[in-house]
């Protein structure tokens, strides 16, 4: 069933009445309730048959998120930690992804039939990170920016990063083809590269063309070209629409701190893209929820919950590995942070989208795609809720 205005509605007032809870209650992890709301509302008849495609979360969902994380994104901290966050956004994905798929095809095995590209698909479904529910939680229990800085960095990196991944493995999951290392390069160098290069243009004239209009209205209105703009460019020519929208952003940021002058501006923006953010989140986690239930009914519960587990302690292993190598993280990590890190490493959106576009590919393999999706909500629940009371524990 497509999704009506009646739905958009009710589903609104739902994640109104959940904010509002929020705000009442600290460091309650917003997304959790969103999603469990989702799965109790699948069996009502009026919602049951509602689908999240790929589409909707690409075209609708994911630009507006990526804008606003883009530019609201502290330069300074960017500036600070470009080389960790870079890292792990690139190099450290790309690892995470190969160790992951060949963890997930040497335990899921024992339980359940999974290829090794299956497994590699599926590492690339969830190695996306998306930090929404957690990084103000971190920023407030443990006061420390510097964690929910680098975990929010990192995921607009790595999202780019596992779309390539993803299309490649997925390529060779549906058609059997062999991997090739070299066309991996050439692929991944061309799509991120590209994506970045577009990106920055698009960003700087609009941000540019701004300055023709001191009417906050339609200043706020470009912002939404920019958004929309830059990824359904990127997309139709081929390169990283997720990575052309992360960079405009923020160049749009960049351009604020150099040339754009008028606060007014950034006050409009600010009001308009934080409704637009909470509404889409509240969508987004709610249909995930409604869309998963159909999903979690399966016998691969044990192989769900391991490949969960072996998410989490493959991120710590990378993460410290990485710490270990370079001299100069070990003077910005503590073992705790590593810890923080690796916990705060949440499936969400782009997972989902990513998922969705498995679905659409091969309807066929019904588990892998339970599998996935059970990940995903126990990753959502699980290191939601705990985020705070590991966070003060470690930092307390």
């Amino acid at each position: 069933m497509q999704l009506t205005s009646h739905h958009v509605l009710l589903l609104l007032l739902i994640g109104y009445v959940v904010y509002s809870i929020d705000k009442k209650q600290k460091n309650f992890p917003v997304p959790v309730v969103l999603v469990l709301c989702g799965l109790l509302l699948s069996p009502i008849p009026y919602f049951d048959e509602l689908t999240v495609s790929q589409k909707m979360i690409f075209n609708v969902f994911l630009p507006a998120l990526l804008f606003v994380s883009a530019y609201s994104f502290p330069l300074d901290a960017l500036k600070k930690n470009r080389g960790i966050i870079l890292t792990l956004g690139t190099a450290g994905l790309m690892l995470t992804v190969l160790l992951f798929g060949a963890a997930i095809y040497t335990a899921a095995n024992l339980f359940v039939s999974v290829s090794l590209i299956g497994a590699l698909l599926v590492a690339s479904i969830l190695a996306p990170t998306d930090p929404v529910s957690v990084v103000s939680i971190l920023k407030q229990s443990s006061g420390d920016e510097k964690i929910a800085d680098i975990v929010e960095g990192e995921s607009m990196l790595n999202d780019g990063t596992s779309i390539v991944l993803f299309t490649i493995f997925l390529g060779m999951f549906t058609s059997g083809t062999d991997f090739s290392f070299a066309r991996f390069i050439g692929e991944f160098l061309l799509v991120s590269l590209g994506g970045v290069l577009l990106g920055a243009v698009f960003g700087w004239l609009m941000s540019k063309a701004i300055h023709y209009s001191h009417h906050r209205t339609y200043q706020v209105m470009l912002s939404i070209i920019i958004a929309y703009g830059s990824f359904y460019l990127g997309e139709t020519v081929g390169v990283s629409g997720v990575l052309a929208t992360v960079t405009a952003g923020l160049m749009l940021s960049f351009e604020f701190g150099r040339n754009i002058k008028e606060d007014h501006f950034r006050d409009s923006l600010d009001g308009f893209w934080d409704v637009t953010e909470s509404s889409v989140l509240a969508l987004l986690f709610l249909l995930i929820g409604i869309q998963a239930a159909d999903y979690l009914l399966f016998s691969g519960w044990t192989a769900a919950i391991i490949i969960f587990l072996l998410s989490l302690l493959v991120r710590w292993i990378v993460l410290s590995g990485f710490t270990f190598v370079v001299p100069a993280w070990k003077h910005v990590f503590s073992w705790s942070d590593t810890v923080l890190i690796s916990w705060s490493g949440i499936k969400g959106a782009m997972s989902v989208a990513l998922l969705m576009g498995f679905e659409a590919a091969s309807n066929s393999d019904d588990l892998l795609v339970s599998l996935s999706f059970a990940a995903i909500i126990l990753s959502l629940i699980i290191q939601s809720a705990g985020i705070y009371p590991l966070t003060k524990k470690l930092k307390g």
